[in-house]
Order: structure tokens, then C-alpha cells, then sequence
């Protein structure tokens, strides 16, 4: 068996451009998975989401928490984009850029470049996203309340502001007054306090002024990597499942976080992707309000008892269940996923036996797909074929054949019933817990 350099160099030269997707609810460890492919990869790209998204890191006994910035960041001579596709709040950018460089990374104009026409997030969106939740009541969706579905909804009305008006401080002024004052009447209809002007012009004026010099028309600079033969990795946030279109609505996010998202969100068509990478955990998480099929009480102890499972972005303990098939399979039909990084193996390392959804009972039916309507979700019961475990630590394991036989079996299955083929395992949150099969 080849060493995992060998395994991902050779991976790479037969994938120039790669699509990496979440498979499930969001927090499937991408954020690990981006980082180990990025190695030989010479581009990543953000294409969808803002800064309600996160993504771990850890590099030997540092953490890194990313919000905005491409995971790509941590090696050294990798160009990491923000696409036209992503929602930015400028103020949370400019933190985590000077958060990067405290910890001693480096995001620099040369290794870090920002779309001229991705969207901004504005105070007014936040505070719109935090009253409408409110309203909600019972049936609120889960938000993290950082403005996003507000920000995306001004784009599709075409009201928005782009990172080009932002670094221009004339259009940014002109153009900013009038969304004060229309979402401060729509702010006090809610009862929630008008936000000031000046304030709010003075602060992103300042953040405008800190990024214009990262500012380039990226689908220039994306098309002109790839007459160089660069290969690009294109870094997905959230997962499929909370997809505007493919998700389990209303209960999803604002963008298209599925692989389709990766050409919309960046300007590099389709023709030019080679690869779909899927990521999934060996069981299923959900973080918010929705329906969750194989929500389980006994493996959400478990794995919060263990410290893990709570919100890179939030904090918020996720909500776990036992590994759902139907979900990953219906996952890779929607994202034309051809391979499998499968996370979080480890955290079924104690378990005696352990469960897989293969089918949901509706009533009378049997699905072996993922209604498109949440309520429809929420009344499926999961069908589940269990497995044994393998009662054994795996997270020393370096190689296939030093895992366990039963977690090696375990791992075939999903993927099987996942319908495509395993191309990593996980088995802990460091580079070196990176199993190529």
C-alpha cells in the first residue's frame, strides 16, 4: 500500500479540479479533508456561504477556526480565493485575517485574494436575522444569526452590496445610505433599535480601506490558473442537506452548498471539474432546528461526553444520530459525488454494536431517498441493519490494514451503500489520522 503522500499525490494528478462537498448536515470535517488534498493542490476556493460556517484545523498541537479564509491558508504556497458565490462580513474578515497572523499565518495579497463581486453582509442583515428568528417562535429554523439569509435575499433582489462598492468609498457611501434608512424602518416595524449611519460607514469605510489591496476579479484569475495547469480544489461549506434547493427546506441555509454551487460560485464551468469528493462521519450530526432521521439520545452522550460534536462557528452541541445511508446515498446522486473521505471513525471506537440506516418507513411506504419536504422527513422512521463493533482503539491507526477488521468492514458498507468509493478514513482530527484505502 502506497504511503498517504504517494496516495494523494497520485490522486491529485488524475483530478486537476476537485469539488469537496458535505455529504450530510454540514460539519462532516471538511475543513481536515480540504487541508490533507490541499498539499498538492496549488488553488483553493471558497464558493458559497459566509461566515456561519467553520472549519477546524488542527496542525500538530494548534487549532485553527475558520470562518471565512480558505483552510488552504495553513500551507505555504497555496493561492486561497474567496469566490463570487460567498457572503462576506468585511468587519469578521479583517478579524480573522489579523487572527491569522498572531497565530503566525500569513494572509498576504500574494496567497489570499477576495472576489471584487462577492456580496457583503451588513449589520442590518444580522439584526434582520436575529428578529425574524424571534417571529418564528417554535418553528424557527435554527440560524446562526450572522446575517446570511438576509444578505443573500438582498442579492437575489438585486438591492445588495458587492466588495467593489465596498473598497470604493464614495459608491460605498452613496450606495449604503438608502439601505439604512428602508432597513431601519423594516427594523423598527420588528421593535428592534435603528442602527446609525455614520457608525456603520466609519466601520466598514475602515475594513473597505484593510482588504482593497486582496481585491481582484477572481474568475480571471481562476481561468488563468488553469491555462497553467493549476489544480484547484474547490472548498465547500455547510452540506447537502442544507442546500437552498437540495436541503431539507425551510430548514437549510441560503446558497447552493451542493457541487453545482462550485461553478456558479466561482465563474469555472462545469467541463472543467474532474472530481467529486463526498465527506460524511461514520455516524450522522445535525446542528439547528429540522428533521433528523436517526437522532439518537445514547450515541449524542457519547459523543459529547467525549468533548466532541459541539459548533466550530457556535459552540452549539450538535445533535447525533447513527449513520444514515439513505441521506449519503441520496448525497452522492445530487453532488455526482466518486469518492468518500469518511471522518470521526474514532468515535464509534466503544461501542458494542452499532446501527445503519439502509431505508425510511413513510406510512405504508418505503423510501430509499430523501423526501424533499421536511415535514415528509420528519414522519420517516429509519430501517436500520446493525453491526458489530469493533470494541478497539483506531485512532493510532496509520494504515488500512491496521485497523480494526470490523471497522474495516464497517467502512466498506457504508460506503457501499453510500454508492461510491472510499478514499480516505479518518481516525482523529491531526494530518497524520489520514488513512488512504
Amino acid at each position: 500500500m502506497l504511503c498517504p503522500e504517494h496516495d494523494v499525490r497520485g490522486f491529485l494528478l488524475l483530478s486537476m479540479n476537485t469539488i469537496l462537498v458535505g455529504a450530510q448536515w454540514g460539519d462532516e470535517g471538511k475543513g481536515k479533508i480540504i487541508d490533507v488534498l490541499t498539499e498538492n493542490a496549488d488553488v483553493v476556493v471558497r464558493y458559497a456561504g459566509g461566515n456561519n460556517a467553520g472549519h477546524t484545523v488542527y496542525i500538530g498541537k494548534n487549532k485553527y477556526v475558520l470562518h471565512l479564509v480558505p483552510s488552504g491558508i495553513l500551507r505555504k504556497g497555496k493561492l486561497c480565493v474567496i469566490g463570487n458565490g460567498v457572503v462576506v462580513d468585511p468587519i469578521g474578515l479583517v478579524e480573522e485575517i489579523e487572527g491569522l497572523r498572531k497565530l503566525g499565518v500569513m494572509a498576504a495579497p500574494d496567497n489570499f485574494v477576495l472576489s471584487e463581486t462577492a456580496h457583503v453582509v451588513f449589520p442590518y442583515h444580522r439584526e434582520l436575522d436575529a428578529q425574524r428568528e424571534v417571529l418564528k417562535g417554535k418553528n424557527k429554523i435554527g440560524t446562526t444569526k450572522r446575517g446570511i439569509g438576509p444578505a443573500y435575499g438582498d442579492k437575489a433582489a438585486r438591492v445588495g452590496l458587492r466588495v467593489n462598492d465596498l473598497v470604493d468609498p464614495e459608491r460605498l457611501s452613496e450606495k449604503l445610505a438608502p439601505r439604512i434608512r428602508e432597513n431601519n424602518a423594516v427594523l423598527a416595524s420588528l421593535g428592534a433599535k435603528p442602527l446609525s449611519f455614520k457608525r456603520v460607514l466609519a466601520d466598514y469605510s475602515a475594513a473597505g480601506k484593510f482588504l482593497k489591496p486582496f481585491v481582484q476579479n477572481t474568475v480571471v484569475l481562476l481561468h488563468r490558473a488553469m491555462q497553467r495547469d493549476a489544480g484547484i480544489l474547490f472548498e465547500g461549506a455547510q452540506g447537502t442537506f442544507l442546500d437552498i434547493d437540495h436541503g431539507t427546506y425551510p430548514f437549510v441555509t441560503s446558497s447552493n452548498t451542493t457541487a453545482g454551487g462550485a461553478c456558479t460560485g466561482s465563474g469555472v464551468p462545469p467541463h472543467r471539474m474532474d472530481r467529486v469528493v463526498g465527506v460524511m462521519k461514520a455516524y450522522t450530526t445535525r446542528v439547528g432546528e429540522g428533521p433528523l432521521p436517526t437522532e439518537n439520545a445514547e450515541i449524542s452522550d457519547l459523543l459529547h461526553g467525549m468533548g466532541r460534536e459541539f459548533g466550530a462557528t457556535t459552540g452549539r452541541p450538535r445533535r447525533c444520530g447513527w449513520f444514515d445511508s439513505v441521506a449519503t446515498r441520496h448525497a452522492a446522486m445530487v453532488n455526482g459525488i466518486d469518492e468518500l473521505a469518511v471522518t470521526n471513525l474514532d468515535g464509534l471506537d466503544t461501542l458494542e454494536t452499532i446501527k445503519v440506516c439502509v431505508a425510511y418507513q413513510h406510512g405504508k411506504e418505503r423510501y430509499d431517498f430523501v423526501p424533499n419536504d421536511a415535514q415528509a422527513l420528519a414522519e420517516c422512521k429509519p430501517v436500520y441493519v446493525e453491526f458489530e463493533g469493533w470494541r478497539a482503539p483506531t485512532d493510532k491507526a496509520r494504515a488500512w490494514r491496521e485497523l480494526p477488521p470490523k471497522a474495516r468492514a464497517y467502512l466498506k458498507a457504508i460506503a457501499e451503500l453510500s454508492n461510491a468509493k472510499l478514499l480516505i478514513a479518518s481516525v482523529g482530527p491531526g494530518r497524520e489520522q489520514t488513512i488512504f484505502v
